[in-house]
Parts: C-alpha cells; structure tokens; sequence
C-alpha cells in the first residue's frame, strides 16, 4: 500500500475543510471580530498546512489500487473530523473535546445532532464554520476531492464507485466521470435556491446561507435556538419542506426532469413508494396530533405533523415545535421513518427507501414462492427484472445495519440506566443520520446530558451511516489481514 499517494490525496479534502475555515475566519473578523477569530485563525492555519504538506513532499501519481482507495474515503472523514472539531475546542464553552467531537462529526455527516443547549451564544464565525460542515459532508468530503482529480484519472473512477452507493447509480447510470458532474450541479443549484428562497422571504443574508447549506445537506444545524421555529414564518416553513423533500430525491432524477423538461423520470418506483408513504405518514401524525388535543386545530395539527415528518424521512431534523410531549404513536412513526429515509443518489441517511422496496418485493415474492413453490416470480424495478446477485447485497446491508444498531444500543446500556430510551433512539437517529429523536433528545432537545461514552457511539454511529458502512468495513479489514500475515 503507497501511503505517499493516500496522504497526498487525503491533503486535498483537508484543503476543502481549511476554504471554509478560512471564509468563517473573514466573517469572524468582519463580524466585530467575534470571539471565533482566534480559534478559527488557527484551526485555519494547521489544517492549511498539513494538507499542503504532502503536495512538497508527494511527487503526484495517479496510480491507486482499491485497497488505497477505501483507506482515503475513511481517512478523508476521520482527519476532516479531527481537524474540524479544532474551532470547537480553541473556543471553549460548552465544547470539551468529546462535545467538540461530537458537534464535529454530526456536522460532517450530515447528522445535525447537537450538545448545544444555548446556540444563540455561539459567534457568528462558528456558526458559518458549524453550518459549512454540512454543506462539505453534505456533498461528500471525497466528492470534492473527486471535482479536482482529472477526469481521465483512473482513481477518480475509482473512487467515484466507492464513495456513492450502487444504488444510487442503479436507475439513472451515466458514466463515472459525468456522475460526479450531475451530483454537483444539482447540489450546487439546490443551495442557491434555498439561499434565495429564504432571503426572498425575509431572513437575513448570513441566516439564509447557514440554512441553504443545512436544508441541501439534509443537516439540521440552525443558527436559531429554536431551529425554523425561530423565525415565527409560514413561507419560511414551507420552503424548508420544499427543500427537504427535493434534497430526499435522487440528484440524477432531478437532473433529468429539468434536462429534459420532463416528468416521465418521476415515473420511478421508488419515487412513489418514497412519496406516497411521506403523504401517508404525515397525515396519520398529524390525525394522532389533532385527537389527542396536542394541537388545538387541524390545520396546526397538519402542519406540524408534516414538518417534522418531512424532517425526519429526509434525515434533516429541523423543527417547528416541541415533539418531546407528542402521542406515543405520532413519536413511534417518526423512528420508524427514520429508518426509511429519502432515495439513493440524495444526501439523506437511513437504509434508503430504494432497499425498502427492494426488501418488501423479495418478501413478497419468498411469500408467493411458499405457497405456489414450482412458480418463478421475479422482482422487478421499473419493469426491469432483478437478478438474485442485485438483491442478495442490499439484504445483506441491511443485516449489518441491525446487527451494528443492536451493538450501539448494547453499549450505549453499559453506560447508561438500563430503562434509558434514550440508548435506543439515539443509536437509530446517530446511525440513520437523523439527529433529533423524540423526548428529551427530540426537536428541542440535545444530548448534551448523555454520557461522554454513549456520545462517542453515537458519533461511530454517524459515520458508519454516512459511508453506509462497507467501506469502514473493508479498512478494518485490510489492517487486520495485514497484521495476520
């Protein structure tokens, strides 16, 4: 393994890290300065420097093996962790360094969980620089670093397919190069919409980019205390779901409605599946809302119940209202949803609403083949017939997936009271990429007053979901099989 290519090629994601540190420094210092500057300054300069270090030292080479290739998309994430928790701990405050740590890679993956009970004390500097972590993890650490790489590069073929899942090539397939392109574009547009949308609806410049980055990202980071709440705005409201839900659906489906000019991309199976079951979702939480009187009116009761429906199946965790005193079955659909999530090919979390299907036709047809066992059924997706190889790998993520949120959990136990929800929903929301749960670490709530322990989980948890496993998966067992040979 050439540890010189992966360092030199790991440098270029911690430079992207430093850009945004450098422009939270400039609003740090015009901003007063604020009391950000300092550890922004700093964390600007070192995480400049060892990313520029391999550039001086690396002769450039474009040659990469697989192996190398999975230890720079874990290596990128962990060192832009590391690196961006630095802020956090320069300022202080509520930030010890499994706090900053925490904030940090919630940040990056697009978790937008939070330890901060007061956010309005934060610097406008760290604000930007907390928001601006979602808008790098949002798009992908690697995806940057892929922008730079030339196209002809056989690493960036590479390291195209690895870091976006399979399936989010599966029904809209453009070559590797192009797919980098298309996400972009589509990420890029998305930011400048919402940024737009919100200033033309009355928030503050510095508010609506903070947003723009967090609502395209899936993120849920506010610069508010009480998260959209805090603007008291309908339109402010229905902008953040327009875009929650746009930013849930595959980025090459968008790319193509608007190519085209046509809707016949929304004909996808997924698409209706993902958006009937929101609609459905939404209106059962806001019925739970309206009858059990937590909402004086139906039109209060749709509207909250949609919002933080919207938030939760898009994986963003923005709020509107306190859901810590909700109906149990208005909570329990929420952590259901979470697990379901947007499609493949967006920036939401969870198992992706592509494998839901995909699992409730394989169910169905093991299903029919029990009772009419000399039959064939095959599963189809958009009229397309799946062979078994497309279906085993996805039932096979999925049994990771519980595997590791039964370990969370597990552990979480070990440093907790045994009746502690909080254990179980944290660990769903972390490894979903969701962020709020429900009661005390809901909508309005943080984890600030979990153990230093189960923040850590919580944290493996976020990353995990965010590189969907495999590739965490596939370092640790290059270290070990080299350790045995």
């Amino acid at each position: 393994m050439n540890f010189k290519t992966i360092s030199r090629n790991v440098g270029y994601a911690l430079l992207v890290d430093a850009l945004f540190m450098f422009i939270a420094t400039l609003i740090a210092l015009f901003g007063g300065p604020d009391t950000s500057f300092a550890p922004l300054a700093i964390s600007f300069l070192l995480t400049a420097i060892v990313g520029v270090f391999p550039f001086i030292f690396v002769r450039k080479t474009p040659a990469i093996s697989l192996r190398e290739g999975y230890v720079i998309i874990v290596l990128s994430w962990l060192l832009s962790f590391l690196f961006g928790m630095m802020p956090y701990v320069l300022w202080g405050g509520p930030f010890t360094v499994i706090n900053a740590w925490f904030e940090s890679v919630s940040g990056f993956t697009t978790t937008g969980a939070t330890i901060l009970e007061d956010i309005g004390a934060l610097p406008k500097g760290l604000l930007f620089w907390r928001s601006s972590t979602h808008f790098i993890g949002g798009l992908g650490v690697v995806v940057f670093l892929l922008l730079i790489i030339p196209t002809s590069s056989p690493m960036r073929l590479r390291l195209t397919n690895m870091e976006l899942s399979s399936l989010s090539k599966d029904s809209y397939s453009s070559r590797a190069n192009k797919t980098v392109s298309i996400f972009t574009t589509v990420y890029l547009s998305l930011n400048v919409a919402a940024f737009l949308c919100y200033w033309l609806a009355g928030m503050g410049v510095f508010d609506a980019v903070c947003h723009a980055f967090s609502v395209c990202a899936n993120g849920g980071f506010s610069t508010q205390p009480e998260s959209i709440g805090s603007f008291h705005s309908l339109p402010i409201t229905l902008i953040t779901m327009a875009f929650m839900y746009l930013a849930s659906l595959h980025f090459g489906m968008l790319f193509m409605v608007v190519a085209k000019r046509s809707l016949n991309p929304l004909k996808n199976d997924v698409f209706k599946f993902f958006t009937i079951g929101l609609v459905a979702a939404s209106l059962a939480v806001a019925f739970s809302l309206k009858i059990s009187n937590t909402a004086q009116t139906w039109g209060q009761a749709l509207l909250d119940g949609s919002f933080h429906m919207f938030s939760y199946a898009s994986s963003t965790g923005f709020a509107i209202s306190d859901n810590s005193g909700w109906p149990r079955f208005a909570s329990l659909l929420l952590v259901l949803m979470c697990f379901c999530c947007g499609m493949a090919g967006s920036t939401t979390g969870g198992l992706k609403s592509d494998r839901m299907l995909l699992v409730f036709k394989n169910i169905r047809q093991q299903v029919y083949h029990a009772i009419y066992p000399s039959s064939i059924r095959e599963i189809r997706m958009n009229g397309k017939p799946l062979a078994e190889g497309d279906v085993a790998p996805h039932i096979m993520y999925f049994t990771v997936f519980f595997i590791i949120l039964a370990l969370s959990i597990f552990c979480c136990q070990l440093f907790s009271s045994a009746d502690n929800i909080n254990c179980v929903t944290g660990s769903i929301a972390s490894l979903c990429n969701i962020g709020p749960s429900v009661g005390s670490i809901g909508s309005m709530g943080n984890y600030n007053a979990e153990a230093s322990a189960c923040k850590f989980i919580f944290s493996l948890d976020m990353f995990l979901g965010r590189v969907e496993i495999y590739p965490v998966l596939s370092v640790l067992y290059i270290i070990f099989s080299r350790r045995h040979r």
